[in-house]
């Protein structure tokens, strides 16, 4: 409240303040300060409005400058301070000229009459308020000055804490540790806050109930009209919003206006401002327990922010954890396939000393029997010799000098999808728990068990819904080759059960997504991507009453085709039935004397690649053909009959290359068992090259080919034939 007793001119608690007609108060010395001259004739120049600004109030002033500048008058003195406020003060006006008045809150100026500043009223309320809390703010220092100190500290005694109502005793905190501790007999003590003797005694002294409080003011006079010093204020005149005595309405200066009792209009005054201080309590008691609730949050949000802090690296702590088992496995694993290889070498190592030694012997023992110079002797050993050399040359198979176990690791590990899981880790906020936050998660785990993880608001009824966002399962996409596997989950009401999912790709360079797959399966396999290409995916579902949102997209990347090693076998999938695959899709047989066709599982249409196919079985010299095909080619004929293939078929003696039934290129020289069948697609040259056991096998076969091929293979039932992929490209080919 001090703020509304302080002069907005000297920034202190108002002295003889006065009334001015914009209701403000100024003291009456400050306001002999601003009190500035004007010409004779002239009115005070008014300001714009009282919510203008301190420049609009400047200009003012300098307007009116210029102005009594220009008539060779001017009404301020040279000499211009300021108050604490900001606020300026001019040297007292002399009265004998016409002088205004501006008020330094609203800036509304107003002129002095003959009576100068004695016909502002004083207000004595606010004079009586002053003086009031002057009173009150002297008392509260005097009763601080005098606190009741400790009886109980040798020296230097401190203010005391508490007093004991049983032992009469005043204690400062550490003296009531120390001899007055809460426990024991001293538990039943009570201990309360000290009062101050003296206060206690004057309110005692003072009687009458009076208790402390401080003797009332000095009563006040009553107040008296300006214009009649001997009349006191009877009446309020409504339309000059004043107190009048009745020697001004005798007068006549009132004659028409509505005049009623002072004390009617009074009473009828302090209720309206009760009334208005109703609303006002009642908005200060909510904003007070809105800074009750403001700082309550503030504490809620430390605690929770440390809980959920700690959560997280709980959960982190678990996956690192997890990671460090599985590499344990993988490690052992590892290990495990070590350990088996360097068994096998070793075993094949003592066996095949073992034998060295013993043939050694042999070969040595032979070779001193045929020094010797007896026939008959030698007749008589020659023929179990012979057998000796011959098995033992039989010992020696194909194969025997072959090791059993290669040197690499037929073993990989593939952290491209999980190494993508951790980058997106990320706070997500979606309605199923999964997508919950994580301290949101651990507080309804905690508090409800299996209970639903929302709360629906108490007399709102949710209707039908589409479908939520599918989750992908980043942990199960993959991709192999030019290949791409996607998974997702959703969980959907009973109410609204899900009819199906629609998985969408882009381009692979970031255009526009189109729709590979529609269908009521959670996992999608898309072939024929572009080798080296990333590819945004997403899903959405759908049901009866409409599509739902997509997912979060994920990116898919597809092996690099420059490094010209792909992966693959046949595709029993897209085989003619009278195909048979063996040896996990990678050999190929036919159960029908006429052509059948068999597609690889990779699609190409980036990148240079090259694979062979091994000749197992070769009988009646037959001619099958070796290339590449569209996915739609015909499989009931020989591979490069239509126009969706390009082949080079071949016998034992010749080959052809085909495209469209277009025989073209006959070059000498076939194949047998134990042939292989090169096959160089070079998308980047856009020509398809052959090779038969290594040798390029006439010039490049075709050119300007563009678009997605797949590895093709035509062949009755008198071939075998085995695929060999991962190959390296063969260099220094022949146009």
């Amino acid at each position: 409240m001090e703020e509304e007793l302080k002069c907005p001119v000297c920034g202190s608690l108002f002295k003889d303040p006065i009334l001015l007609p914009c209701s403000h108060n100024v003291c009456l010395a400050c306001a002999r300060n601003i009190t500035v001259q004007t010409p004779d004739g002239e009115t005070p120049v008014q300001s714009r409005a009282s919510g203008s600004s301190d420049y609009d109030y400047l200009d003012m002033d300098k307007m009116s400058l210029y102005s009594e500048t220009d008539s060779g008058y001017g009404s301020y003195t040279p000499c211009q301070l300021k108050s604490p406020n900001g606020v300026r003060v001019f040297p007292p006006a002399n009265h004998h000229r016409h002088c205004s008045l501006t008020c330094p809150l609203c800036h509304r100026s107003v002129s002095l009459d003959e009576r100068g500043l004695r016909g502002f009223p004083r207000n004595r309320l606010l004079e009586a308020i002053v003086a009031r809390y002057q009173q009150n703010r002297a008392a509260a220092g005097a009763s601080s000055s005098s606190a009741v100190k400790c009886q109980l500290c040798d020296r230097n005694p401190v203010d005391a804490a508490v007093m004991c109502e049983q032992c009469d005793v005043y204690y400062c905190n550490a003296c009531q540790q120390r001899c007055h501790p809460s426990r024991g007999p001293l538990a039943k003590h009570r201990l309360v806050p000290p009062r101050n003797p003296a206060a206690a005694g004057g309110g005692a002294a003072s009687g009458g109930g009076g208790g402390g409080q401080q003797p009332p003011a000095t009563a006040r006079k009553p107040a008296t009209c300006l214009d009649h010093e001997a009349e006191n204020f009877s009446m309020y005149c409504y339309s000059c919003k004043a107190p009048v005595c009745m020697k001004c309405l005798e007068e006549g200066k009132h004659n028409k206006h509505d005049v009623k009792p002072l004390a009617v209009m009074w009473k009828q005054h302090k209720c309206a401002l009760s009334q208005a201080l109703n609303g006002v309590s009642d908005k200060a008691k909510d904003a007070k327990e809105f800074l009750v609730q403001l700082r309550n949050m503030l504490q809620q949000i430390q605690e929770n922010g440390v809980e959920f802090e700690a959560c997280l690296v709980a959960q982190c702590d678990s996956l690192i954890e997890a990671l460090t088992r599985q590499k344990a496995k993988l490690l052992t694993k590892v290990t495990k396939e070590k350990e088996y290889k360097l068994k096998v070498v070793r075993d094949q190592i003592t066996h095949c000393t073992m034998k060295l030694r013993q043939t050694t012997g042999m070969m040595e023992f032979c070779l001193e029997v045929l020094k010797e110079n007896d026939p008959s002797g030698f007749l008589q050993i020659s023929d179990a010799l012979i057998k000796r050399v011959t098995s033992s040359q039989d010992q020696w198979v194909k194969g025997a000098l072959e090791p059993k176990v290669g040197p690499e690791f037929d073993l990989t590990l593939n952290t491209d999808s999980l190494l993508q899981t951790i980058l997106v880790l990320d706070f997500c906020q979606g309605k199923d728990v999964q997508e919950k936050p994580l301290l949101i998660q651990m507080q309804a785990a905690a508090g409800s068990g299996e209970a639903e993880m929302e709360t629906e608001s108490p007399g709102v009824e949710v209707g039908p819904a589409v479908p939520a966002a599918p989750l992908l399962q980043l942990e199960k996409c993959c991709t192999r080759n030019n290949s791409a596997t996607l998974a997702w989950r959703v969980i959907a009401p009973p109410s609204n059960p899900i009819e199906g999912y629609i998985l969408e790709l882009d381009d692979g360079n970031g255009g526009q997504y189109r729709e590979v797959y529609v269908g009521k399966e959670t996992v999608c396999t898309v072939d024929g991507l572009h080798f080296n290409s990333s590819y945004n995916a997403r899903v959405k579902a759908y049901n009866g009453i409409g599509v739902g949102p997509y997912s979060k997209t994920v990116v898919l990347k597809t092996s690099d085709g420059r490094l010209r090693v792909a992966w693959f076998t046949f595709d029993p999938s897209t085989a003619h039935r009278d195909i048979v695959l063996t040896n996990e899709n990678q050999t190929v047989s036919c159960n029908s004397y006429d052509d059948r066709v068999v597609l690889g599982t990779a699609a190409f249409s980036k990148g240079t690649h090259y694979w062979e196919v091994a000749i197992d079985r070769y009988d009646n010299h037959p001619d099958p053909a070796f290339g590449v095909a569209r996915i739609n080619t015909m499989k009931d004929m020989m591979l490069g009959k239509d126009d969706k293939a390009w082949a080079m078929y071949v016998d034992n003696n010749r080959s052809w290359f085909m495209h469209n039934n277009s025989h073209t290129n006959r070059a000498e020289g076939g194949i047998t068992k134990g042939s292989t069948v090169g096959i160089l697609l070079d998308l980047t040259k856009h020509t398809l090259t052959f090779f038969i056991n290594k040798e390029q096998h006439g010039p490049t076969a075709f050119e300007s080919l563009d678009g997605v091929f797949v590895p093709a293979v035509s062949l009755n039932r008198n071939v075998q034939v085995t695929l060999l992929t991962g190959l390296e490209v063969p260099k220094n080919t022949k146009q």
